[in-house]
């Protein structure tokens, strides 16, 4: 991730997927949000990557909280609104434009209910709702993967495949994460003694 990244700090129109949006690279709303998502998704990622880690947890609350506001402040204010104004934008049409709708307005809800969750001291529907959060994160990494996958084993034209890797791109991390947090759930009810 952080080399595509680098390939953008040179803030060359033509650079890398900015190739096939000429249409809209002079439209100044849109490159500000294309450039904010690129640059602070990194933050989004990185922060995420310790937050479920139970040593940082339980030893250093403060560098996890620290932390999880970066993450929080990241989404809810400056990439995930980028990525809304983006998703109107996106290649591939209205197939396209509502996936990374429906994934941005998710991203935002699930991070801002975990927020929401951490300041009511739920901490068991914050860890809940942080898992979604970092799944739809994810997607930056598994649409990627997804694209280099069907690109490689499928001869299909590559807005086919962008559309595709839209949706892949975060519906199978969102379901595998709920599949997790049910198996879980199924397992405490379980583990209680009957009445």
């Amino acid at each position: 991730m952080l080399e595509i990244i680098l390939r953008y700090t040179s803030l060359d129109s033509n650079a890398s997927f900015l190739q096939i949006k000429q249409d809209y690279v002079g439209n100044r709303a849109w490159l500000t949000a294309f450039y904010v998502h690129v640059f602070s998704s990194l933050f989004a990622l990185m922060a995420g990557f310790t937050q479920f880690s139970k040593s940082i947890r339980l030893h250093y609350p403060k560098i996890h909280r620290g932390v999880g506001r970066v993450y929080v402040i990241d989404i809810l204010l400056i990439t995930g609104p980028a990525g809304l104004l983006m998703s109107f934008y996106a290649n591939g049409g209205i197939g396209s434009q509502l996936a990374f709708f429906t994934l941005s307005m998710l991203w935002w809800y699930f991070t801002f209910q975990a927020w929401r969750a951490a300041v009511a001291r739920d901490f068991s529907k914050h860890r809940a709702f942080m898992l979604r959060s970092f799944a739809l994160t994810l997607s930056a990494i598994t649409l990627r993967l997804w694209k280099l996958g069907l690109a490689h084993y499928f001869e299909l034209p590559p807005m086919d495949i962008y559309r595709v890797v839209a949706w892949l791109g975060f519906v199978p991390n969102w379901m595998a994460v709920e599949f997790y947090l049910y198996r879980a759930r199924k397992k405490t009810l379980a583990s209680k003694p009957s009445p």
